[in-house]
């Protein structure tokens, strides 16, 4: 958009309506749900807020072309039921941990530290409802390991 559009559209619209408009301008911008989901570990429990991820269009654009992600934040995938999960980490500039989670919430396994921009293959190893995408070093950093718990309504152990 040109700066003449903008500042047309701050007076006639408001600068709520116009930073809408530049956010869905952006190339992979996609407005997502927000949801909390808790991790419990040996250590306690860890909490975390998620953008869903749950149709194709969402599915497919994931994390791609973030140049940041914040400790604590990440994006859960909804695989709509249990099966086998492959990702990777194609135009995704931010080294993730991937936590691959069984129906009943629990950890199935763990993608750590996976390499950015990279188109390996990068498999759940086990049937999945979910997926977890954080930050990479999370999992150590907090102790997550296979078999900890997922809390969050996706999850029937909840």
């Amino acid at each position: 958009m040109t700066r003449t559009l903008v500042s047309h559209l701050v007076c006639a619209c408001g600068p709520l309506i116009v930073a809408c408009l530049l956010l869905a301008a952006s190339p992979g911008a996609l407005a997502l749900s927000i949801e909390q989901l808790e991790i419990v570990t040996k250590a306690g429990v860890r909490v975390f807020e998620v953008e869903m991820a749950e149709t194709p269009e969402e599915q497919e654009q994931g994390l791609m072309y973030r140049r940041e992600l914040a400790d604590g934040k990440g994006m859960l995938f909804d695989m709509g039921e249990e099966r086998p999960a492959v990702f990777w980490m194609k135009n995704t500039y931010v080294s993730l941990d991937m936590i691959f989670i069984r129906g009943d919430g629990s950890i199935a396994s763990i993608a750590e530290n996976t390499t950015p921009l990279s188109e390996a293959r990068i498999y759940s190893n086990a049937p999945v409802r979910g997926v977890l995408e954080v930050v990479a070093g999370t999992a150590k950093r907090y102790g997550i390991v296979p078999g900890d718990k997922v809390g969050h309504r996706l999850f029937t152990g909840r």
